[in-house]
């Protein structure tokens, strides 16, 4: 589960400020700095400056008063495309508020916040102000569903329903806010408590949530070695098991040939023996 930032910090232009050390570490001395450690914290880094380089980006853009969110919102459903990129441009920090929101659920960042822009960019379309309640509201709503359809299709190796989705969506927002509640990763009977549901509904959803390892995952270390090489081929019997499979045929064959013609010929032929195919008694 993941936490929550809801007390980001924002600097004089509007643009959330992250805590690169918090993000990145505490760093390991030169001595100590293997070459791949220095690689992955050169991609951090770039990361780290993307995002930050968005966020002073869209720092620029004022937020919209009540009066001014339904000034643009009405232009922005006549047509009028400056106004609606107004009510985008004004709401952008509220996608990575959300977006962040789901971190560590296999997207990055970045990619996060793309799919709730996409959200955003289709509840400036839908709002109508005239119904009295915000934008941000509204907006909540459709950049979550897009954030989560997203997380589902790119990072499952079997994808879910829609419905399905949508459900497992609710024991996992759930199970976040109890982790705030509790200080601990939730139970599934402390969830379904929450939600009053089945327990046994519960641990079968959460299931759902649980991560598919690919057989050509690297074993890591100095091993060149994917996951699939040291499976074990339920179908390719040891040394044993083929030694006893022949004393087990030599057995039967002797037997069979203590019967007389007729009753051997039936066994053969009923399960496959001495060169016949299986058939029925029949």
């Amino acid at each position: 589960v993941n936490d929550l930032n809801e007390d980001a910090e924002f600097d004089e232009n509007g643009a959330e400020v992250f805590d690169e050390k918090a993000l990145v570490g505490n760093e390991p001395g030169d001595n100590d700095l293997a070459e791949e450690e220095l690689l992955s914290q050169g991609a951090t880094q770039r990361v780290l400056d993307a995002t930050q380089l968005y966020l002073g980006e869209i720092g620029y853009s004022p937020l919209l008063t009540a009066e001014e969110e339904v000034f643009f919102a009405r232009r922005a459903l006549r047509g009028d495309v400056p106004s609606r990129r107004r009510m985008i441009e004004s709401n952008l920090r509220l996608v990575v508020k959300i977006a962040r929101r789901y971190s560590n659920r296999g997207l990055a960042l970045l990619d996060l916040i793309e799919e709730g822009n996409l959200g955003l960019i289709r509840a400036v379309e839908k709002f109508d102000p005239e119904r009295g309640f915000r934008f941000s509201t509204y907006a909540t709503w459709w950049i979550r569903q897009t954030i989560e359809r997203a997380i589902m299709n790119q990072t499952r190796t079997i994808r879910l329903p829609i419905h399905i989705v949508k459900e497992l969506n609710v024991y996992l927002r759930t199970a976040r806010e109890l982790s705030h509640k509790l200080d601990h990763e939730p139970s599934a009977e402390e969830i379904a408590e929450q939600l009053d549901k089945p327990v046994d509904d519960v641990s079968r959803m959460l299931r759902l949530n649980e991560r598919i390892t690919s057989v050509d995952t690297p074993l890591g270390g100095d091993s060149e070695k994917a996951l699939l090489d040291i499976l074990a081929d339920d179908k390719d019997n040891g040394p044993e098991d083929t030694t006893q499979d022949d004393d087990m045929k030599q057995s039967i064959v002797k037997w069979l040939f203590e019967l007389n013609a007729k009753q051997r010929e039936v066994l053969a032929r009923r399960f496959g023996l001495l060169g016949y195919e299986a058939a029925t008694l029949e």
